[in-house]
């Protein structure tokens, strides 16, 4: 009969997992030995919170659970930044612990942790196993859980002796998760509710959306004449150049685009939650009360009515309420003045970068990048003000190009970089970090030089947290403490990493400096040196 640690293998096998990252530990060796051979490539990375945010990573791109594997106690606490990212972001994330034996939970034994007590608040679902012949049922509700509803992380406790032991059990299918639709008098009212409105937006977020259902809007907003903008590090979901595109409702929001937000008369939240970041603070809507008429257009019926108040809200996935819509659509009839000011606000407030102290302008570069890039060019990026330059000047053509935490992590852009070229290793894919944000993960550059994962690093190096100095400065004028960082030599660190490297102090030495790592057959690190007055597009301190 198949150990523990081969049935789990064969139900990831079963569920399509092609990869898993992990950093072994003895807790879990039986199912690293059963992985050994397989069908499953063993990502072994550096830190546990990498590990966990390539998976979170996969699991965007794939729209199914990436898969993380991490060891009990201080294994599982360092994965929990990536169970987070997924939490927040509705990522689909299966984490993967082991731990100690059945005969010694209880006993506060060796790194034992109680598992739904540490990750329930952040999971959707946490289980501990305790019979072998359950392994393919707990990984079977793992999948669907992670899947359903409002996707998230589940974790899996695995203790030693139910991997060791051995059971006749059956594996189950790949999950597939229920996709629901709308009504067709939840269809009628939302056209009514467009057709009574003088100035509509659609904001679109949230996940469980797919490339087709990114066409469908893109058609949907010009059959309607409606502006549509996209939340808070979700701008993929809408081609910028579309004639409908009002930008991005995040950080630094144009304040033409959130005047626009204030003026508008109906609100229609499709696919996302429009938390903290997007709502400004909470402050674009009333709560409970939005204000105004708002239709709020989300997968998971929890969700809905949670914060807001809605006048309608649909229990439906974005592109299922986008296939309804299509079918009923008819001639466009609304005048297309308020769509296009929209859209003429979003390229007057990303076309022309702002100039900004020191001999590196940022905005310089990420102009250069979005010209000569391809639109399939994944970027990739974690917190930091220095994300602000991307999220602004970018331009996001294709779906499946951008991974950014809405968590707002530090550390994530290397991981999903990582996650990303081996996931697609056709596409061109550049991470953005900065100096502060790079050293959260910077050990798994090596893990991308021993995987053959040809990423290009661009490392802004400003000499400090600069995201708190901004705040320091807004809140405190007359301190400047603690935020200032003495930083390594990254280019040498790169190197001996068996990376490519290359030092840029001046703008017009960044364009050779890609050229040339493009070029390196491996890994590339760029450090960028910028002033660190430069806080941000438009903003100095």
């Amino acid at each position: 009969m198949p150990t523990g640690g081969e049935l789990v293998v064969k139900a990831l096998e079963a569920q399509g997992v092609r990869r898993v990252f992990c950093v072994p530990g003895e807790s879990y060796l039986p199912v690293l030995a059963a992985l050994d051979g397989s069908a499953i490539d063993t990502v072994v990375c550096r830190h546990e919170g990498a590990a966990s945010m390539a998976a979170e990573a996969t699991g965007k791109l794939t729209r199914r659970p990436g898969v993380a594997l991490v060891t009990r106690g201080p294994g599982a606490s360092n994965a929990a930044s990536g169970v987070h990212v997924a939490q927040q972001d509705s990522t689909p994330m299966v984490l993967l612990i082991g731990q100690v034996a059945t005969s010694m939970r209880h006993r506060d034994a060796f790194q034992e942790v109680d598992y739904p007590a540490f990750l329930g608040g952040m999971c959707k679902h946490v289980e501990e196993v305790t019979a072998t012949a359950r392994l393919p049922e707990a990984l079977s509700r793992a999948f669907h859980v992670a899947m359903s509803g409002r996707p998230g992380p589940v974790a899996l406790a695995l203790p030693e002796d139910v991997l060791s032991g051995t059971a006749d059990a059956e594996i189950a299918p790949a999950a597939q998760v229920a996709d629901p639709a709308p009504a067709d008098e939840d269809i009628r009212l939302l056209l009514g509710h467009v057709a009574d409105a003088a100035r509509p937006v659609i904001i679109a977020g949230g996940s469980r959306w797919s490339a087709r259902a990114r066409t469908l809007l893109m058609e949907l907003a010009e059959a309607l004449r409606v502006p549509v903008a996209v939340s808070f590090r979700r701008q993929m979901l809408f081609d910028p150049l579309h004639p409908a595109y009002a930008g991005d409702v995040g950080l630094g929001i144009n304040p033409a685009l959130r005047r626009r937000l204030e003026e508008a008369d109906l609100l229609i939240l499709l696919g996302g939650r429009f938390s903290e970041v997007p709502s400004q603070g909470f402050e674009l809507l009333g709560v409970p009360v939005p204000g105004r008429r708002l239709v709020h257009v989300h997968p998971g019926p929890e969700e809905l009515g949670r914060t807001y108040h809605p006048d309608l809200a649909i229990n439906a996935t974005p592109e299922r309420l986008l296939e309804a819509l299509a079918a009923v659509l008819g001639e466009a009839t609304r005048d297309p003045a308020w769509m296009e000011a929209a859209h003429a606000d979003y390229l007057a407030w990303s076309e022309t970068p702002p100039a900004m102290p020191g001999a590196v302008q940022m905005g310089e570069i990420v102009s250069w990048l979005r010209e000569r890039m391809p639109p399939e060019t994944v970027i990739t990026n974690g917190a930091g003000n220095y994300a602000i330059w991307i999220h602004r000047f970018w331009r996001y053509r294709d779906w499946g190009t951008q991974l950014a935490p809405v968590s707002g992590s530090m550390g994530y852009g290397l991981p999903a970089a990582l996650a990303a070229k081996l996931e697609h290793p056709e596409r061109p894919v550049v991470c953005f970090a900065g100096d502060g944000c790079f050293q959260m993960t910077m050990q798994d550059f090596a893990t991308a030089v021993q995987y053959g994962a040809h990423i290009i690093v661009i490392v802004v190096d400003n000499g400090q947290y600069g995201t708190i100095r901004m705040h320091q400065t807004r809140r405190f004028p007359d301190r400047d403490c603690s935020t200032r960082l003495h930083n390594p030599d990254f280019s040498a660190f790169a190197e001996a990493c068996d990376g490519a490297a290359f030092r840029v102090e001046r703008t017009e030495d960044f364009f050779p400096a890609f050229k040339a790592a493009e070029c390196a057959g491996r890994p590339a690190l760029i450090h960028v040196k910028i002033a660190p007055e430069a806080l941000g597009p438009g903003i100095t301190g």
